[in-house]
């Protein structure tokens, strides 16, 4: 069992930036192998994909939705069982709850459903 632990969230004016973290922890952990994604939640819209990070064995690959790309940045501490998603230029769009999800073997890193494991979630609110 995996837990995550998201946190960074907050109220930032259009323009301004965020980073968000999240923290895994688990007995069985390997957290360097996990895929780890970041997905979005606005009211009343399904929870969207994000950004995602994966270690192949050989080379890191990142993934990012459109609207992510140029803006956004993920990365990840392996040292510190860590993922970070970097928010620049924010827009009053990006405003939702913002999802850390992890699975230990995922190449569909853009599937909500294909991720095992998730986080409460935190809150982003971007004002115009």
């Amino acid at each position: 069992q995996v837990q995550l632990v998201e946190s960074g969230g907050g109220l930032v004016q259009a323009g301004g930036s965020l980073r968000l973290s999240c923290a895994a922890s688990g007995r069985t952990l390997t957290f360097s192998t996990y895929t780890m994604g970041w997905f979005r939640q606005a009211p009343g819209l399904e929870r969207e994909f994000v950004a995602a990070i994966r270690w192949s064995g050989v080379a890191t690959y990142t993934y990012y939705a459109d609207s992510a790309k140029g803006r956004f940045a993920i990365s990840r501490d392996n040292a510190k069982n860590t993922v970070y998603l970097q928010m620049n230029n924010l827009r009053p769009e990006d405003t939702a709850v913002y999802y850390c999800a992890a699975d230990p073997s995922l190449l569909n890193v853009r599937v909500v459903t294909a991720y095992d494991y998730w986080g409460q979630g935190t809150q982003v609110t971007v004002s115009s």
